[in-house]
């Protein structure tokens, strides 16, 4: 069976994917956490029985605007809360608190984190500057090792359709759901690419072994070989990651849920662009390239 000649349909599948969340990253971007834009945060959680929901009620209503503007209230556990707002220091802190005791009981303060704005762009600025570096590496890799510049171009293409999937999933599940991206989220992007990266070499060194040993056979005819010769190792290899990462998205708690859904995302992603994505934009460089000679 010539998978190669459905690669139209592959490119929809991926446009089917990528459309709505260019869309939403376009209107609604993502949804930084105080990693990325400074802040602080509190994860507390009560000692006195009672439904969460009163005391976000409570909590949002009250008066500590001139100590500790929050601006999101997020439920984790039956009797516990993250309170999201503006930096303060140790010491508001422990006023904050004591403002929260006074109203509900005893208390205990499970974490308390605060970045400054400053720190929050810096870290953005290098995370854009670390994903740009490894693309580069990639190509420049890629290049060396295959002596043709479009493999690592289609290889690092194809690494961005994943990582722009992610991304925009996650801009939908911040308008929608409020989920935030920290920098959990940005080892899951990182992550993801050499998902992406490690099939996708594995498929074109099959390509390149499969050249050598079939001169006459058409590069369409050697792709469509390579794929299904890894393919089912590739599905084999990824299942594995998979199961484990939908297991930690079911049942994991609230702090690492969304870190491995994007771990699943990109684990789901970056098995399907190193077959149907990767070589099918290698044989469309190569169709072009033809018609101008």
């Amino acid at each position: 069976m010539n998978l190669m000649k459905y690669k139209k349909i592959f490119f929809l599948i991926s446009a089917f994917f990528l459309i709505p969340g260019l869309i939403s990253l376009v209107f609604f971007g993502l949804r930084p956490s105080i990693d990325f834009k400074g802040g602080s945060l509190l994860e507390i959680k009560f000692i006195e029985e009672e439904k969460t929901q009163d005391y976000q009620e409570t909590i949002l209503k009250d008066d500590l605007e001139e100590i500790f503007s929050i601006d999101t209230v997020q439920e984790t556990g039956q009797d516990s809360l993250i309170l999201r707002g503006q930096e303060i220091t140790n010491e508001e802190k422990e006023i904050v608190l004591d403002l929260i005791r006074e109203k509900f009981g005893e208390l205990e303060l499970l974490r308390f984190e605060s970045v400054g704005p400053i720190l929050g762009q810096e870290l953005l600025k290098k995370t854009i500057t670390a994903i740009f570096l490894v693309a580069a590496v990639i190509v420049i890799y890629i290049w060396q090792q295959f002596h043709d510049l479009k493999y690592g171009v289609s290889a690092v293409l194809a690494m961005f359709h994943d990582s722009l999937i992610l991304l925009g999933i996650f801009s939908l599940l911040g308008h929608f759901k409020g989920v935030e991206v920290d920098v959990l989220f940005v080892t899951a992007i990182l992550t993801t690419l050499s998902f992406s990266i490690h099939d996708t070499v594995v498929v074109y060194n099959r390509i390149r072994e499969l050249k050598k040993k079939h001169r006459h056979l058409s590069l369409t005819e050697i792709a469509n070989a390579a794929v299904w010769k890894t393919l089912g190792r590739s599905i084999n290899d990824s299942i594995t990651i998979i199961i484990m990462l939908l297991s930690l998205v079911l049942l994991g708690g609230e702090s690492v849920r969304y870190f491995s859904l994007a771990l699943l995302i990109g684990a789901i992603t970056g098995t399907y662009s190193s077959s149907f994505i990767a070589v099918p934009i290698l044989l469309v460089w190569e169709e072009l390239a033809n018609r101008k000679s």
